[in-house]
């Protein structure tokens, strides 16, 4: 017997926290792998929104290790786990009507396909942050590519760990052709689309 009932036929629904605050929510799932841009992208999507009085919030994968995925490796049931943590979180944001950024590698398709399971494909906005391992390499903000290289970190995606990408993204932003500005008007312009205009900010002169 299960003695865990769920109170969310109680709870102030979705519909009713859209309405208040004039869009709808949305789970923004950005892939690619490590100095692809993801985070770069995500940073400024959260600000973007912010700026234009949106209700979003960024679930960036190094914070969340630090955090609800404290503990966990980096074997394939770890990374598993932790995508399954934060679509979980995701989805807690989106039941409140925010837009949820979560920037992580999640490497492989059926990683992604159980993120898009949780949520739910309509609310589910796969990115796919696109870039050459060369590239992202020479990137290397982090030095993860010279330690990877250097034997000092194992299985690292994209050396010697496989990174599986989208077959049918949402959206690809090919961050090695185009400029940060660029990516991040496409991918602001797709949220918009998906979250909807917002009339109560219709009404202040500002859109979002």
């Amino acid at each position: 017997m299960n003695p865990i009932y769920p109170l969310r036929d109680r709870m102030v629904s979705r519909v009713q926290r859209e309405n208040r605050q004039g869009h709808k929510g949305l789970v923004v799932w950005m892939t690619g792998l490590s100095g692809s841009g993801k985070s770069t992208l995500a940073l400024a999507l959260e600000r973007k929104l912010f700026d234009e009085h949106c209700q979003g919030i960024l679930l960036d994968g190094d914070n969340l290790r630090n955090g609800i995925s404290r503990g966990l490796g980096f074997r394939e049931e770890d990374r598993l786990e932790n995508v399954r943590r934060v679509a979980e979180t995701a989805r807690l944001f989106l039941d409140a009507g925010w837009v949820a950024i979560c920037s992580l590698i999640s490497p492989s398709r059926s990683m992604r396909d159980l993120a898009r399971s949780i949520v739910g494909n309509d609310d589910f906005l796969e990115v796919f942050v696109d870039a050459p391992v060369e590239v992202c390499a020479s990137r290397d903000v982090k030095g993860l590519y010279r330690m990877a290289k250097e034997g000092a970190l194992s299985g690292f995606t994209g050396l010697d760990a496989p990174y599986e990408p989208p077959g049918h993204p949402d959206l690809h932003l090919p961050t090695s052709e185009l400029s940060p500005e660029e990516c991040l008007d496409l991918l602001y312009q797709e949220v918009v689309r998906r979250i909807g205009p917002s009339p109560s900010l219709q009404d202040k002169k500002a859109s979002c």
